[in-house]
């Protein structure tokens, strides 16, 4: 089955995994959405993942994080640009969420990277998600 937007189906499938409290979610895997993990595992939001052979395709296996309380350490995934309609900033107009709290993933010439980072290397791109 073809999907129009994967990015928003990972993210989907981490908010229903996280308003069940389950400890893991498999995501079909690609680059891009293995780049959005990462980002997601060195800002803390995430314990960790793995790339999980599953037949002919391979699946990325993220493991959730929590609180000692069992409270989700993600409160909120939002996808920004779509592709009926894609959200561009320069370097300049990259958001800042939640005054620092959060992270917004930004697509750019050089690669998939945080808001903050990229507004330090003084470059722009597409906003991905915002995250925290």
């Amino acid at each position: 089955m073809s999907m129009s937007d994967p990015v928003a189906d990972m993210l989907t499938r981490m908010r229903n995994a996280i308003s069940r409290r389950h400890a893991t979610v498999d995501i079909p895997h690609s680059k891009m959405k293995e780049n959005i993990a990462r980002i997601l595992q060195d800002e803390g939001f995430i314990q960790r993942f793995e790339i999980v052979p599953d037949g002919r395709f391979s699946a990325l296996r993220v493991h959730l994080k929590y609180t000692d309380e069992r409270r989700p350490v993600m409160t909120h995934l939002k996808r920004l640009s779509k592709p009926g309609r894609r959200l561009y900033a320069g370097s300049k107009q990259i958001p800042r969420v939640l005054g620092g709290m959060g992270i917004v993933i930004v697509s750019t010439p050089r690669g998939l990277t945080t808001g903050a980072r990229a507004r330090r290397e003084n470059v722009g791109g597409e906003l991905i998600c915002e995250v925290w």
